[in-house]
């Protein structure tokens, strides 16, 4: 191989080769529909062109290289103001273009450009002979230009050896596996993976406790005859280090210390950059901070620790929010509250949430399709309240929660009235698992079609929370487990002795890396201790079905009925499993199946069918999730389930 090729494939790497197509759609969006600039009409000062690409039987991804290195290219909409002009900005592209076509593995491609038929080529001085074939079209017609691409074979990786700067020999499977390093032999010798391989082999690196991980030189050689290309990446790994101190600034309205609370990594900790993630990560779970920056120190102290900066920003402080919703079960429904993110200077935070909505009389019809002259007082449902919380009490990693409300509800399955509230003391042992017990009282009274009950209950509930999951919205790997059991004894003064338990889990697991391809399962158990059915106030027993639960069968539907009216059980079992697939960066498409039913008695005997249904959904990526869009079909339906159900809501169904 010639020095030429070394040079130029250097510099294509230091240049850092964009992802196919993407330079050339972000400058021309709006061209690429019709909608961009429209170069000028040919006169004495003005010299547009007309622009085609010819790569002559090779791949997509050389035009698109063509495009986004070529300058006739993006100027395409803007018209030279002379012949000479036209001529220099075609004789820039020559090597431009080339070196692009190098960058993605086409080491013996030949690249001319041809303007108004005259040929320009690298090594080649046609100049004044264009500048003379350009002539003829001022102000008559636009010049045409042709880049003309012969792309040859795509080289192949060879060799990829990886040698330990400190010693010349490469690294053992242990310090450096074979899949942190992208670039295999028999892969196309592009640029890019080159790049890919060389972070990640730095990131296997700095995984390992080494942050001064760095690639200190590479040597690729193109061999010709044999179209291949060996590369040689030699690779300073740097001392390993553990986390030194933590140091927090920023955000003067927070208290220091609650900040300190919610970072769980401590000074002597290994160091990754996945713990400082999880710094990141956690330290944003308090809702007075907009921002939150970890910077890593520029070298160890004096005992091998790496000091770690957390750079916060305050959110704004108060917050208002208004929402309308329409349900063709339940009708209109309008939503406001009202927050104060920072209540005390500790991060508290308190909010205060209102709805309104219509409910109508009859259990089992549709509310909204009421005759508006029949509309009364008791139509009108609601809820009124509030929740505090109270992080880090004392710096610790306890929070104080408390919440109260007031509601008058109708479901499908029954009516209540209620209000109650509760407090809670959480204590977080990690960011990822945390245990909570508090005190909840309710008076309420509920009627079903068993009658109507007026109740009070006084419980203590319990919970423990394990949640792994990388993503809120979207989770791609991890698992989720929430279990509770809440008793009601009748020595604390509930009118029903009682014990609540419940029981659910997640997990989902990518494929691949890129997360393209997700399977997700979760299921989810329940029941009541204590107390017969007809006691227990419906609103407290179980139900399944609705876009939360089983899809294709209407919300709460799935239980013990009298005729067709649900009633509640007091056990329940259900899941689902759904396979996320996305066929393009913001469209995917989610195949599922649920399943899942309530029962009269304190454990599933399954002497009623678990009902199954299966269906497609359609998913929109966002920056703040997916808009899901499911269609459900009952497997097994009763006689009078609907053939299909529409679901619409934002984020995943679990």
């Amino acid at each position: 191989m010639g020095c030429k090729s070394v040079v130029a494939f250097a510099c294509v790497l230091a240049g850092v080769v964009a992802a196919p197509g993407q330079s050339a759609l972000a400058l021309d969006v709006l061209g690429f529909f019709g909608f961009g600039e429209k170069p000028p009409e040919p006169s004495a000062t003005a010299f547009p062109y007309k622009l085609k690409i010819e790569r002559q039987g090779a791949p997509s991804e050389v035009e698109t290289a063509v495009e986004d290195a070529s300058a006739l290219q993006k100027l395409r909409n803007q018209a030279p103001g002379a012949p000479d002009q036209l001529v220099r900005i075609a004789e820039s592209d020559l090597p431009k273009i080339v070196d692009a076509l190098w960058g993605i593995g086409y080491y013996d491609a030949a690249v001319t450009i041809e303007i108004a038929g005259v040929p320009l080529a690298l090594g080649a001085t046609r100049t004044d002979a264009a500048i003379r074939a350009i002539e003829p079209y001022r102000a008559r017609a636009k010049v045409p230009v042709r880049i003309v691409v012969n792309a040859g074979p795509q080289y192949k990786f060879r060799n990829v050896i990886v040698l330990n700067d400190a010693t010349g020999q490469p690294f053992s499977h242990a310090e450096l596996p074979e899949r942190a390093i992208k670039a295999q032999p028999g892969e196309p010798a592009r640029s890019a993976e080159v790049v890919a391989a060389e972070a990640g082999i730095v990131d296997n690196f700095r995984e390992k406790g080494h942050p001064f991980a760095k690639v200190t030189s590479r040597s690729p050689v193109v061999i010709h005859p044999e179209r291949a290309m060996d590369i040689t990446l030699r690779v300073s790994a740097g001392p390993v280090a553990q986390l030194g101190a933590i140091t927090v600034s920023g955000a003067p309205g927070v208290d220091p210390a609650v900040v300190r609370s919610f970072i769980y990594a401590e000074p002597g900790d290994p160091y990754s950059p996945t713990a400082l993630a999880g710094i990141r990560k956690s330290v944003g779970r308090i809702e007075a901070l907009g921002g939150v920056r970890i910077r890593e120190g520029e070298a160890l102290d004096r005992n091998g620790g790496l000091p770690i900066f957390v750079e916060l920003s305050e959110r704004k402080r108060h917050a208002l929010g208004v929402s309308a919703s329409f349900s063709t079960v339940d009708g209109p429904e309008v939503r406001t509250y009202w927050t104060d993110r920072n209540m005390f200077g500790g991060g508290e935070v308190l909010r205060v949430e209102a709805s309104s909505f219509y409910t109508g009389r009859a259990i089992g019809e549709p509310a909204w399709r009421r005759d508006e002259k029949r509309l009364q007082r008791s139509d009108i449902g609601g809820r009124f309240g509030f929740t505090f919380l109270k992080p880090g009490l004392w710096g610790t990693r306890n929070d104080f929660l408390a919440s109260a409300q007031a509601a008058r509800e109708k479901g499908y399955a029954y009516t209540v009235r209620r209000a109650g509230g509760e407090i809670d003391l959480r204590h977080r042992f990690s960011d990822t698992s945390a245990f909570q017990i508090g005190l909840r009282a309710e008076r309420g009274q509920s009627s079903d079609a068993l009658g109507q009950i007026d109740y009070t209950l006084v419980g203590v509930p319990v919970s423990y929370t394990y949640d792994s999951t990388d993503k809120p919205l979207d989770p791609s790997r991890g698992v989720r487990f929430a279990a509770s059991v809440t008793p009601y004894p009748s020595f604390l003064g509930s009118t029903v002795g009682m014990t609540i338990a419940k029981a659910n889990a997640s997990a989902y697991y990518a494929l691949d890396e890129d997360a393209r391809y997700i399977l997700a399962a979760r299921v989810g158990l329940g029941s009541i201790l204590g107390g017969e059915l007809e006691d227990i106030p419906s609103n407290y027993r179980f139900y399944a079905g609705g876009g939360g639960s089983v899809r294709g069968y209407r919300y709460q539907s799935l239980s013990p009925r009298i005729g067709r009216i649900p009633i509640g059980g007091q056990s329940l079992v259900d899941g689902s499993i759904e396979a996320r697939i996305k066929v393009t960066d913001t469209i995917g498409v989610v195949p599922f199946v649920d399943a899942g039913q309530a029962y009269a008695e304190r454990y599933p005997r399954f002497n009623e069918p678990i009902r199954v249904a299966a269906g497609v959904g359609l998913r929109y990526y966002t920056s703040l999730g997916p808009i899901r869009l499911d269609v459900a079909a009952p497997v097994n339906p009763r006689k009078g389930d609907k053939p299909v159900s529409v679901y619409i809501s934002i984020g995943q169904s679990f």
